[in-house]
């Protein structure tokens, strides 16, 4: 047996990701994950089942995908999951060149005011932390296949920016 990779970019630190991705397909006799931790639904499955899901002795994450559209319908939706009770926001990116989950991210800290842990999934890279940070990301699933000590030291590329407005990455600790 294999030990954990340590894949997860959390705090400045490495870390062993324990988050399930919990697919209702897979799951057909349960509509949301047992109350234990390190649970993760989509978007679509907490606004479906908000109610349930936002009073758990363990805190649910939440999985927004690059394509999510913040528009006028779900506006209420959005600020409501940010004011909730939740582990953690995951955003999706499909490809390192999906730039949009840069904008969801800027949206949700921003606009909708979202403080917690703001976490960037999928096809996450050395190259990409550290702009993934100055959008608001602070912990960071790096992409099976890629070191991820090299991504944290990536964090304290560049010590001096031009977009003041922007967040500064977090620094690793010592």
């Amino acid at each position: 047996m294999s030990e954990p990779k340590m894949n997860l970019i959390r705090g400045g630190q490495l870390e062993v990701s324990h988050v399930q991705c919990f697919d209702v397909a897979n799951e057909k006799a349960l509509l949301v994950p047992p109350d234990e931790s390190n649970w993760m639904v989509t978007l679509d499955t907490w606004f479906g089942h908000q109610l349930s899901l936002s009073n758990r002795q363990f805190p649910i994450a939440i999985l927004i995908p690059s394509d999510a559209e913040f528009d006028d319908d779900s506006n209420q939706q959005i600020k409501e999951l940010c004011q909730a009770n939740i582990a953690f926001i995951a955003i999706d990116f499909p490809t390192y060149t999906d730039g949009r989950g840069y904008s969801l991210a800027q949206l949700l800290r921003n606009v909708y005011g979202w403080t917690g842990e703001l976490r960037a999934v999928g096809d996450v890279m050395i190259d990409t932390v550290y702009y993934l940070a100055r959008c608001g990301f602070d912990s960071f699933l790096v992409k099976q296949g890629h070191n991820a000590q090299l991504a944290l030291e990536a964090l304290s590329t560049f010590t001096d920016t031009y977009q003041k407005s922007y967040r500064q990455p977090i620094q690793k600790l010592s």
